[in-house]
């Protein structure tokens, strides 16, 4: 081996000074990223409205607000009000209603406003990133036919939502074969950093989570809003975007990865050289002294390396951890490092899985020794793993019924058996580790000795066989150049049997030892497994996740919220049929909570008077619990009023209340309405 001389003792020093002062400026970056973070609840939620959804007001009211479980992210343009013909009737400007707690933004309507059904529509971004929307309807007056349909996209969908989706993965995928491929060098396999496989790796894991993260930066605008693609171009957005969370978790990762871009040179360049000539340096006649020197100066490069390196790992996987689900809910002090660890230990195992593999199918040379290491590396990452991971699933799932009940829980059941699966055939490489033979300088010829037997048919091939040929023709560098002479197309045809000699002589090394063919086919059938573990993450971080999902459902949903504090009141038309059938009735649930509640039942006519009907009768049903109907038969108080005290609500949820109003001995008929008690 030729031996290549180090770079310039200068050059060594900067290098080597540059990168603690590189980990200070990260770590800065990172303190003033996390004393940013604010702890929320992971998904937000519709709580209330006001008007609620489907109900009838006498007079049209000043505003339209929302109330939120959590915090959200909204624009001037997040409320949209429309009348029946479909013209928006809200002023366009967001009014912030928060106080303490209360999560509440509003927008102003347009004074006198005709009787008729209007439909609100909203879109918002929660705590955690991931888009929110939803539409609901109000009537005033009386219910009226509408031309606005409601949106059945769901925000965060469509082929935009595709692309996000696609950009995401690809980040992951970036990160761990950034950060496993590094580690797998530094290590467990110093002399890989020479190895060009191995260099092409890594980059092409810097280039992929760069150009992802670039992509996820400029589809944000369209992804929480539009859905349309060129919205990307909108440099407002693209502004308003880097104001967000999410945002400045984008662009700190995009410095980091400048970070990374100078480690990668160092790594590849003086680290890289310097592994050349120490292995020249082995077999050389330099003294020991100099050869210490040496060594002491690889291995403060090599600390440096791994300190930075292991930074800068850290901080691009604290982008994730700040702007996601980590940084919401319970516990966000413990969750967010918590999730950076859980990050390092799938990159050092599954992107050092990738680079093994690409080592035992490139390299037909790489040391048994590096093997094991690697072995043990993956054995503390797979510890790191199962406690992290264990520590997430109890805080994003919450209890046993939403480990199957809801879609997050199902998904981390598939991601636990991945898992499993993972561990049992990284145990099959271990058994394979054990009969991996060395590869003696000596193996090579003994193992192309047999190849020669062919020689005599290959001087015969035609030109299109010329690789193959090459592969079995030993000649010499001057042999070859004398034979080219100065015709070009021999020297190129001489240059593809050179390289088709060599890839024949690699892949006999690389097969020759059965235990290295059969670790290759149980690491490859890791990283099969790797890519479908690495799909599923990917979708369980946009995934809400279980705790959330019950936390609704013991809301009983958002679809038909009440305003807190105040009685539930709706208005429902009805017509028996019959003469003087028509009329209204307005119920009053007060307090419209769980537990005692007082009702008031009015019935007016098409004239507004009252109507004295000659039987009401009211019922409560809670489909979701199965409870009902609970039927209730309220005492007429004066002509078409009527009232019952002590009404039970046993449970919270979205009840339907059936009003049966009785207009003569045949006409009849009931209407209902769905309502939220919390």
């Amino acid at each position: 081996m030729t031996a290549i001389a180090p770079a310039p003792p200068s050059a060594r020093v900067r290098a080597t000074a540059l990168l603690p002062r590189l980990a200070l400026v990260i770590a800065a970056l990172l303190a003033t990223l996390f004393t940013a973070a604010a702890p929320a609840t992971a998904h937000a939620a519709l709580t209330a409205s006001d008007p609620q959804d489907g109900a009838v007001v006498a007079t049209a009211p000043a505003q339209v607000t929302l109330s939120f479980s959590e915090q959200v992210a909204m624009g001037d343009d997040s409320i949209r009000v429309m009348d029946p013909q479909g013209k928006r009737v809200d002023t366009g400007e967001l009014r912030d209603m928060c106080s303490g707690s209360t999560v509440r933004y509003g927008t102003a309507l347009h004074p006198g406003l005709p009787n008729g059904t209007y439909t609100v529509a909203w879109q918002a971004v929660s705590a955690d990133s991931h888009p929110i929307s939803g539409a609901f309807t109000f009537s005033v007056g009386a219910p009226s036919a509408t031309s606005v349909t409601l949106p059945d996209r769901k925000v965060g969908g469509g082929p935009v939502g595709i692309a996000y989706a696609i950009a995401r993965y690809a980040a992951y995928a970036g990160f761990t074969v950034l950060v496993g491929g590094a580690a797998f060098i530094l290590l467990c396999w110093r002399r890989g950093a020479a190895e060009r496989p191995l260099q092409k790796l890594v980059v092409g894991g810097w280039v992929t989570l760069t150009a992802a993260t670039l992509a996820m930066l400029v589809l944000r605008t369209p992804y929480t809003g539009s859905g349309k693609f060129a919205d990307a171009f909108d440099l407002d957005g693209l502004k308003a975007v880097l104001d967000t969370k999410s945002g400045a978790a984008f662009l700190s990762r995009l410095l980091l990865l400048g970070a990374a871009a100078l480690f990668i040179a160092v790594l590849f360049g003086a680290y890289a050289r310097r592994q050349k000539a120490a292995a020249a340096d082995a077999t050389g006649a330099e003294g020991a002294e100099d050869r210490a020197d040496e060594k002491k100066e690889t291995s403060d490069l090599a600390f440096g390396l791994g300190v930075g390196g292991t930074v800068v790992a850290g901080g691009i996987a604290a982008t994730w951890a700040l702007a996601e689900h980590a940084s919401t809910g319970i516990q966000p002090a413990i969750a967010m490092p918590a999730d950076i660890l859980h990050l390092l230990a799938v990159a050092a195992w599954l992107g050092g899985l990738t680079a093994l593999l690409v080592a035992l199918r490139k390299v037909p040379d790489i040391e048994r020794e590096a093997v094991r290491r690697f072995s043990r590396v993956a054995f503390i990452s797979v510890l790191v793993l199962a406690v992290t991971g264990v520590y997430q699933s109890w805080r994003q799932v919450g209890s046993w019924s939403a480990l199957t009940g809801t879609s997050y829980g199902r998904l981390l059941l598939i991601k636990i058996a991945l898992v499993a699966v993972l561990v049992g055939i990284a145990y099959l490489s271990r058994k394979w580790t054990a009969r991996l033979g060395e590869v003696r300088a000596e193996e090579p010829e003994k193992v192309l000795a047999g190849a020669d037997v062919s020689r005599e048919t290959s001087a015969g091939s035609t030109a299109g066989d010329s690789a193959r040929a090459g592969a079995n023709i030993e000649a010499s560098p001057e042999a070859e150049a004398e034979a080219a002479g100065t015709d070009p197309k021999r020297a190129a045809q001489l240059a593809r049997q050179r390289a088709a000699r060599e890839k024949a002589r690699e892949t006999r090394v690389r097969d020759s030892d059965p235990g290295r063919a059969g670790l290759r086919r149980s690491v490859l059938a890791e990283a099969g497994v790797a890519v479908v573990l690495l799909a599923v993450t990917t979708v369980l971080t946009s995934t809400e996740p279980g705790r959330a999902v019950e936390k609704e459902a013991g809301r009983g949903g958002a679809s038909a919220p009440a305003v807190p504090n105040r009685p539930v009141k709706i208005t429902l038309p009805f017509d028996t049929g019959g003469q003087n059938g028509k009329g209204n009735v307005r119920l009053e649930l007060d307090p419209g909570r769980v537990g005692a509640n007082t009702l008031h039942l009015w019935a007016d006519g098409p004239d507004g008077k009252p109507l004295d009907l000659p039987e009401v009768k009211i019922s409560f049903t809670l489909p979701a619990k199965e409870i009902g109907p609970l039927p209730l038969a309220p005492d007429r108080a004066a002509a078409g009023h009527w009232t019952a005290s002590g009404v039970q609500l046993p449970l919270a949820g979205e009840w339907r209340i059936d009003v049966t109003v009785r207009t003569s001995d045949i006409d009849q008929t009931t209407v209902q309405k769905n309502v939220k008690i919390g």
